[in-house]
């Protein structure tokens, strides 16, 4: 019989990590190793973690996020898995992400610096800032509202001048927008 694998408990916190939605097919036949009062439900294997729940985002001390399936499930209960070399380190003094916008999808996130995807062009950021950012990024992503004070022909154009320059710059989004107008 195969030893069941089970990390250390402490190595997941003050991570960050990105799991990647899957069917619920992929845990038959594993054994559930841990069950969260707040009813997450984790199973290991050697190469990564599937957690079982309904919420994703900031747990206790740490940051996990949760990349849906496309097209997205109506289920509540979303199963995720995220390989072992996944899992960052998280704190609130480095400068450890990074900002991306998706304009087709209209949508913004972050990223860990980390990730191998980085290519050093975003400006690292600390929690704290990271979360500001992508606020202001959002907002500009969801609203149309502070459009009205700009002299513009194609709205999108405008927003994803401003949201690049909130990604890759350390102007404020007023020294952004006073440059524009």
């Amino acid at each position: 019989m195969e030893k069941i694998f089970r990390p250390n408990p402490n190595s997941f916190k003050n991570t960050f990590c990105v799991f990647h939605e899957e069917s619920l097919d992929s845990i038959k036949g594993l054994e559930l190793q841990y069950d969260s009062k707040s009813g997450s439900k984790y199973y290991y294997t050697k190469v990564g973690m599937y957690r079982l729940s309904n919420h994703w985002g900031r747990l206790a001390n740490s940051k996990w996020r949760l990349e849906p399936l496309e097209p997205e499930t109506d289920s509540k209960i979303k199963l995720g898995f995220a390989p072992w070399t996944n899992f960052y380190p998280d704190n609130v003094v480095e400068e450890l992400y990074y900002l991306e916008a998706n304009y087709i999808k209209n949508t913004a996130n972050y990223q860990h610096k980390n990730n191998p995807k980085y290519d050093n062009k975003a400006i690292l950021r600390t929690s704290f800032e990271t979360s500001k950012r992508i606020k202001q990024i959002r907002n500009l992503l969801n609203l149309t509202s502070w459009a009205k004070y700009f002299d513009y022909d194609d709205l999108d154009v405008l927003r994803q001048q401003i949201i690049n320059e909130l990604i890759f710059t350390n102007k404020t989004l007023e020294e952004i927008k006073r440059e524009i107008v």
